[in-house]
């Protein structure tokens, strides 16, 4: 019988809140079993952005990464923020390391292909190194990866968070009977300010029509589906009272 892991993916917002974060923390300390954290961080990088004046570009919710970008996305996510929700953790009696993909090559991507959109120095996933990460979590060392990652050559590359906690949970679900969080700022998805409690494929479709869900939810909810349909037992996006009380965000299903 496989052990339980539970993924928590938390949001920019959170993490820009130092109140909220702490909240935040707290519930995951409280939270039984094996843990992995995934972080972002693109409001504290925004807010960055724009104190030193480097334009922000986004297409659809996904981040148009230069070579001055990437170079302080590094230093914002690896560094400061990692670092930050490390320190704040450690106040518990269990045991964090902080990682990025680059760390033991933990990640491995490769630049994305240049199509209609030329993102930058943005990196798609061909690999999640599994055993190490269980290797961890078998010695009660918990992950807390930073959304960077990087190529066989070493090229430094920003890749979406949402999409880490996608393909690290469908890695980690060969091991673990496996849940997964999508922790932001509101109890759900939302439509005309009520939760949706579950969302087919079919539904998301409608959704998308009606621009219900638009900009960084699009990714979200996307990553949400491609972990359901690969071995990943339970998804849910919504608040702090996700860790609780689960069925009042919102669950994406099959059908």
């Amino acid at each position: 019988m496989k052990s339980e892991l539970t993924i928590i993916k938390i949001g920019g917002k959170i993490i820009s809140d130092s109140e909220l974060l702490e909240k935040y923390l707290k519930k995951i300390n409280q939270t039984n079993g094996n843990v992995i954290i995934i972080h972002g961080g693109g409001n504290i990088a925004n807010d960055y952005f724009e104190k030193n004046n480097i334009p922000v570009k986004m297409i659809n919710g996904r981040r148009i990464t230069d070579k001055i970008a990437i170079e302080k996305l590094v230093m914002l996510y690896s560094g400061k923020i990692n670092k930050n929700i490390i320190s704040k953790l450690n106040k518990s009696e269990k045991k964090y390391i902080g990682l990025s993909g680059v760390d033991s090559k933990v990640i491995l991507s490769k630049k994305r292909e240049i199509k209609e959109v030329d993102y930058g120095y943005v990196g798609d996933i061909t690999s999640i190194n599994g055993i190490f990460l269980k290797l961890l979590i078998d010695n009660n060392i918990y992950p807390v990866i930073c959304p960077i990652t990087a190529d066989k050559n070493g090229l430094l590359l920003n890749t979406n968070a949402d999409t880490i906690a996608t393909k690290v949970a469908i890695e980690m679900s060969k091991y673990y009977d496996l849940r997964l969080l999508y922790c932001f700022d509101k109890s759900g998805v939302l439509e005309n300010n009520k939760v949706i409690k579950r969302i087919n494929y079919h539904d998301y479709l409608n959704l998308l029509k009606n621009k219900t869900i638009k900009d960084g939810m699009i990714p979200k909810i996307e990553n949400a589906f491609d972990s359901i349909k690969n071995g990943v037992k339970k998804v849910y996006i919504g608040d702090i009272n996700i860790f609780e009380n689960p069925n009042n965000s919102t669950e994406i299903c099959l059908s």
